[in-house]
């Protein structure tokens, strides 16, 4: 009883705090302590204080039902400051400053006092998990700051160039004489409108003319005034009042000898304007240069002039590849500033992006640093003691706040509250905020507000910005974080989920200490002590991962948020393989890499050195050992991101879709992605220097059947930001798309490309290049392959539907020997394929375009592209993987029959010297080849047919001495059981002649006079979408050898011209069209109007083109507006729906409701008028516990209807949209094909279509009449 009523006096009295102003409360008394640093007072049971005015203590513990209010009064006048070593809430205990209904209005500052040497006899006793120089929220402890309401962060609507002016500096030689000689400018264009001198030396008539003329001029044109000689004799005064009225300056010097002023006018449509500079008169005078010095206006997307106030301090991020080109700034009072304008002190040294440029959105992020509710660090002047001064020269002592630690909170939130030289670099979990072990912080965990931060500053700090460590279910919204050490946005362990961060903005993220992949090339190797004795860290592969967003569990949502320059990723999804840290044994087990994505949409990554986008590896989870050296939780290259169905392997596939990202000036990649069924679509890449690079596994995918795919998406080499030379950006050089000087990725001298293709199967649609010119000295394509590459490239790699902008220099490039290249003569370099399904790339639909110099894949008729350094060739195409046991370092020599004269030599993708080997070449289909070794033949050979459909063949004669004997076998590998069937001995023919006649039976024939043994490879059983093995597993050929001969088995002088064949296409050319091709490219281009840019829309990628979408509202608690095309799930509303049937967001993927659990016990009454499924709910299925939407759970044989168009019917037992299809939907009758581009990828049992299919409902079935689907050759499928 006394617990329960204990509980109700915390609810009732947090009710009463939080909902009213607190400092209200008639139960507060004032409080007005005064300064007693040595005190440590404590606020308990009966004490609800309201403090008056600025105090100091030792430290501050709240607990027991005791509260601590700040005094606040309607006009804002107070100005408090607590300065203190710590302040403890717990047990009941509350700290308010404000409430989220009665915003704070004054000023409130709380300092964290002490230093990290300071003795205990003089800072205490260290609070047991909480540390030193903290706010503290512990089990039963409630913090609410609540500050003025503001915009957090906004974009640019127009550019300000470096000098301040919108076309850069004016300079004028001179040709001047006597008097003042004035220059008008059109800050726009930079034409010079007026060019004109008065003579007010000798003529006051001169004097009056200029002053009539100055206050005729309309606000927003540049005016230069320089004197020549003398101009002080005849100046009236009244014409000194028109200078310093209208233009805002005043004379230097001695009037009457000399002046020179520097003049910009203003005015409500200015973009940027200057104010005054003075130049010594002591020295002759050339020229003079115009430049903006002082009082620039921004333009911005957002009305922030009643929330943003004179003295604030903003940042504006970098827009080019230095993240370190972002700039702060102070803001003025500006009478004539709209309500979207701002006028800051001082000229931005960088050039900075107000405007969509070609097509993708570039506008700077503006962060506002200021709030009324400072919490902030006492620092020292320098570094000192232990703080790893060899690293850094300043002070990295700051405060922390910390919650929870394994006990539940009463309440914890945080608003527009600026938090400043927070985090201790040299204390792991003492970050600026850092929610600690809290479990579930929504309603899930109890809490009738779910926990949540929003419109937060945390900038010049020293250890992260907002930690989220064993987590679930916390909003982070509207935060900035700025110049700080460490990941920024943190999820620590690896099972943090459900957590949503919302409209973020991150920048000018350093590199930090606590882990290895906090830690540059420098802090990696010199940070040793973790690390087994003797070993030295590699920081390419372990270290240098720091990134703006560090998401280290996929079921997290990323919704509009900006990273705008980290030193090596703007967000980094890693996967830990087991529960790190103190999370260590909390959950039974850890299944990050197969967990769901979460949503991510609209997000921005920019001016990241190593990559905007990144997701792939996992990390160590071992500690160092002599077997491992590595340091725990280094970077760790095992992990592959494939989702499934509630993290089961088992279960089906679940396609993890980007949509709606934004990547540009990201100095190496604008985005790598590794995993399985990956999806982008709707997204932009511009002035990277690779694009966008899929990646899925060197030899065998390890989620077989997946695929990546990136749809109506706009790829941009050389855009029209051109750049800040500076900022430590590295490289300066000509541009290829306009030959003028701009700033570089990588260096002048690497080769851009915008999609990368490497792996596979990987698919490009609906796509639009621009801007990819290549120099002399920079080999720049809009598709590429990655470099040096070792690993194979599937043919099943297909572009299609691609649109390319006369800018496009070079639509492909496959390489050539130099810089960058190296030989280009790795298995992979040789083996670069694509599929050109509709010509829309080469001009010749179906093709293949592979290496000019591979003759494994050529006939004839084959089109020659010399600038590619390719050729196009009509055939089909596959892949042998041919394994090798007992013959190291040896080469490989693979000649087709027709082209004997042309072999192709592989070395493997092992390192030289292993005792096996794997080559991987693609082959033409109904060809023969020949297999020759630079050494012994291996003495065991296994060949696997890889991306072989039902019915494909090769003949392979494999080089051996003329004394060998074999054992030959076929068996069919299920490597996802690890099991082999189908086992069979090859027998023996005669002749090849006769085993040519036979091709169906497993024979094989050796000519001893050659030395070559013969035998088909030919797959007998079918595949299914994408995998790469058929659909009983992976076809095997395995040759075991025994020979008593060491000779070289080389075996090509003999083998020809005995077996030459003359060359011949498999399948005809197709002619080259040069018709422009039909609805291809990506729908969207930027928007012109400027009334659509200041809309509020944060939409990166900005859709025109067609008629507008139908969404008025997003389906999440933000607005959708109408540029939405499609929702960013897998399956897409139609025209009807105007709002999404609940009011938070969810997609088809999440296993878990995303709404809060005021809504779980809600009926679904009327209120409801586009529920998902057609029958009325009495009432909502589903309780803070349930883990499954009504939605994504199975139906039963009752729905007559599925929510979507398209109908379904009793058989089926699955949702269908929560992706792949299982065997339950073999008889299933479809009267719609059930298909969007999203769902193309997910693997049918028994569905008719191959992967190139792309659209339905179809026509005409595009396959072979080979059964079981002859009968569905004409479709619609019924």
């Amino acid at each position: 009883l006394k617990t329960i009523c204990s509980t109700l006096s915390t609810c009732c009295r947090f009710k009463a705090f939080s909902e009213n102003c607190p400092d209200h409360s008639p139960s507060l008394s004032s409080w007005k302590p005064g300064h007693q640093p040595e005190k440590a007072f404590v606020v308990s049971s009966g004490s609800q204080l309201r403090l008056e005015e600025s105090a100091t203590f030792h430290s501050i513990t709240i607990q027991s039902g005791g509260v601590l209010v700040f005094a606040d009064d309607a006009a804002g006048s107070r100005n408090i400051t607590l300065r203190t070593r710590h302040i403890l809430i717990q047990d009941g205990g509350a700290l308010h400053v404000g409430a989220p209904k009665c915003p704070y209005r004054s000023r409130a500052a709380v300092a964290l006092l002490g230093r990290s040497d300071d003795p205990a006899s003089v800072a205490g006793a260290e609070v047991p998990a909480m540390g030193r120089k903290f706010i503290g929220v512990a089990a039963g402890g409630t913090l609410e700051l609540h500050g003025r309401r503001r915009v957090s962060w906004s974009l640019l609507t127009r550019g300000v160039p470096a000098s301040g002016l919108a076309t850069g500096g004016y300079s004028f030689q001179r040709n001047f004489s006597r008097g003042i000689n004035l220059r008008v400018v059109d800050q726009d264009t930079a034409a010079v409108l007026l060019l004109e001198r008065f003579d007010t030396h000798d003529s006051r008539n001169d004097s009056l003319r200029l002053s009539e003329l100055l206050r005729a001029l309309p606000a927003g044109r540049v005016v230069a005034l320089a004197v020549g000689d003398s101009a002080a004799k005849s100046l009236l005064d009244d014409t000194k009042r028109a200078v310093g009225e209208r233009l805002g300056s005043r004379f230097f010097g001695a009037p009457s000898t000399s002046v020179l002023t520097f003049l910009i006018g203003a005015g409500d449509e200015g973009s940027v304007l200057a104010r005054e500079r003075p130049v010594m008169i002591c020295f002759p005078i050339s020229g003079f240069q115009v430049d903006a010095v002082d009082q620039v206006v921004l333009n911005l997307q957002d009305e922030v002039q009643q929330t943003w106030q004179p003295g604030d301090q903003i940042v504006v991020a970098s827009t080019d590849y230095s993240m370190h080109q972002a700039e702060e700034f102070t803001l003025l009072p500006c009478a004539h500033c709209s309500s979207r304008q701002v006028l800051i002190q001082g000229r931005p040294q960088y050039t900075h992006m107000g405007e969509i440029v070609d097509g993708v959105d570039m506008r700077a992020e503006v962060g506002l640093l200021s709030r009324n509710i400072l919490i902030y660090g006492e620092m020292e002047n320098s570094c000192y003691g232990n703080n790893w001064c060899q690293f850094y020269s300043h002070d990295t002592y700051g405060g922390h706040i910390k919650v929870c630690i394994l006990a539940n909170f009463t309440s914890v939130h945080l608003s527009h509250v600026e938090l400043r030289h927070m985090g201790q670099q040299a204390v792991r979990g003492s970050y600026p905020l850092h929610f600690h072990l809290c479990g579930d912080v929504d309603q899930r965990g109890g809490y009738r507000q779910p926990t949540a931060v929003d419109g937060l500053s945390i900038h010049h700090s020293f250890s992260r910005c907002v930690s989220i460590h064993a987590t679930n279910g916390l909003l982070v919204r509207d935060t900035v974080g700025y110049d700080t050490l460490g990941h920024c946005f943190f999820l620590e362990d690896g099972i943090e989920q459900r957590n949503t961060l919302f409209h973020n903005l991150g920048l000018l993220t350093r590199p930090g200490t606590l882990l290895p992949t906090d830690r540059n090339d420098t802090i990696c190797t010199a940070l040793r002590d973790r690390v087994h004795p003797g070993y030295m860290p590699s920081p390419s592969t372990e270290c240098k991962a720091v990134s703006t967003f560090w998401i280290a569990n996929p079921n997290n949502n990323l919704i509009s948020n900006a990273a705008a320059g980290s030193q090596d990723a703007g967000i980094w999804f890693v996967f830990h393989s087991a529960s790190t840290g103190d999370s260590q044994g909390l959950v039974p087990e850890t299944k990050a890499e197969l967990t769901p994505l979460g949503i991510f949409y609209n997000n921005r990554v920019h001016s990241n050195f190593k990559a905007g986008l990144f997701i792939d590896k996992g990390v160590k989870t071992t500690k160092a050992t002599a077997k491992d050296p590595r340091e725990y939780l280094c970077l760790d290259n095992s992990a592959r991101f494939r989702p499934h169905q509630h993290a089961d392997p088992s279960r089906p596939r679940v396609a993890a879709v980007i949509d709606t990202l934004i990547s540009f000036k990201n100095n190496d990649l604008g985005a790598w992605i590794r995993g399985g069924d990956i999806i982008i679509r709707n997204s932009g890449f511009a002035d990277n220097g690779v694009g966008l690079s899929f990646a899925s596994d060197g030899s065998y995918p390890k989620d077989e059947g997946s695929s990546q795919e990136v749809s109506q998406s706009l790829f941009v080499g050389e855009s029209q930001n051109r750049g800040t030379n500076g900022g430590q950006n590295k490289y300066w050089g000509l541009g290829g798309s306009d030959g003028k000087m701009r700033t570089l990725p990588r260096n002048r001298t690497f080769p851009i490309r915008g999609f990368q293709i490497y792996d596979g199967p990987v698919r490009l649609t609906s796509s639009t290049f621009r801007g990819f010119a290549p120099t002399a000295e920079r080999l720049t394509s809009a598709v590429g392959f990655s470099l040096k590459n070792t690993w194979q490239l599937t043919p099943r790699n297909n572009l299609s539907r691609l649109h390319f902008h006369p800018s496009v220099g070079l639509r492909a490039f496959f390489g050539r020997p130099g810089q960058w290249f190296e030989e280009n003569d790795l298995d992979g370099d040789k083996n670069s394929i694509f599929h050109d399904v509709d010509g829309s790339v080469t001009g010749r639909a179906g093709v293949f375009v592979g290496r000019a110099d591979n003759f494994l894949i050529q006939h004839p008729a084959c089109a020659n592209l010399s600038r590619w350094n390719a050729v196009a060739c009509s055939g089909r195409y596959a892949q042998v993987y041919i394994q090798t046991q007992g013959a190291p370092s040896l080469t490989l020599s693979i000649v087709r029959d027709e082209y004997p004269q042309a072999p192709l030599l592989l070395r493997g993708t092992n390192s030289q010297g292993a005792l096996s080997q794997q080559y991987q070449p693609v082959l033409m289909m109904s060809k023969s080849y020949t297999l020759h070794w630079s050494g012994l033949a291996p003495r065991d050979v296994v060949l696997s047919l890889i991306n072989y459909d039902r019915g494909d063949w090769t003949l392979v004669g494999i080089c051996y001495p003329s004394d060998t004997t074999f054992q030959v076998m076929a068996d069919t590998n299920d490597r996802q059981g690890n099991s082999f069937d189908d086992k069979s001995d090859y027998g023996t023919v005669g002749s090849l002649a006769e085993l040519t006649r036979a091709p169906l039976d497993r024979k094989y024939f050796f000519d001893r006079g050659v030395g070559l043994l013969w035998l088909y490879l030919r797959a007998r059983h079918g595949r299914e979408g994408h995998s790469y093995c058929s659909s009983r597993g992976c076809e095997r050929v395995r040759v075991v050898a025994t020979t008593a001969s060491t000779q070289t088995c080389d075996c090509t002088a003999k083998a020809y011209p005995k077996y030459t064949k003359t060359p011949s296409p498999s399948l005809p050319m197709p002619p080259l069209s040069d018709a422009p091709c039909k609805d291809c490219g990506a729908k969207q281009v930027s928007l012109q109007r400027t009334k659509e840019l200041q809309s509020g829309d944060n939409s990166s990628f900005i859709t025109v083109r067609g008629p507008p979408a139908p969404y008025t509202l997003h389906p999440t608690t933000a607005p959708y507006y109408s540029t939405l095309l499609q929702h960013p799930t897998t399956a897409p509303y139609n025209s009807t729906l105007h709002q999404h049937p609940t009011p938070a967001p969810y997609t088809s993927t999440l296993h878990q409701h995303p709404t809060h659990c005021t809504l779980h016990t809600a009926p679904y009454y009327s209120t409801l008028q586009q529920h998902p499924t057609p029958a009325p709910y009495r009432q909502h299925p589903t309780h803070c516990t349930l883990l499954q939407h009504p939605t994504t759970a199975p139906y039963n044989s009752t729905l007559q209807q599925h929510p979507t168009t398209a109908p379904y019917y009793s058989t089926l037992q699955q949702h269908p949209t929560t992706a792949p299809y299982t065997s339950t939907l073999q008889t299933a009758p479809y009267t719609l094909h059930p298909t969007d581009s999203t769902l193309h990828t997910a693997p049918y049992r028994q569905h008719p279509t191959d992967s190139t299919l792309q659209t339905a409902p179809y026509r005409q079935h595009p396959t072979k009449s080979t059964p079981p689907h002859s009968n569905l050759h004409t479709a619609p499928y019924e």
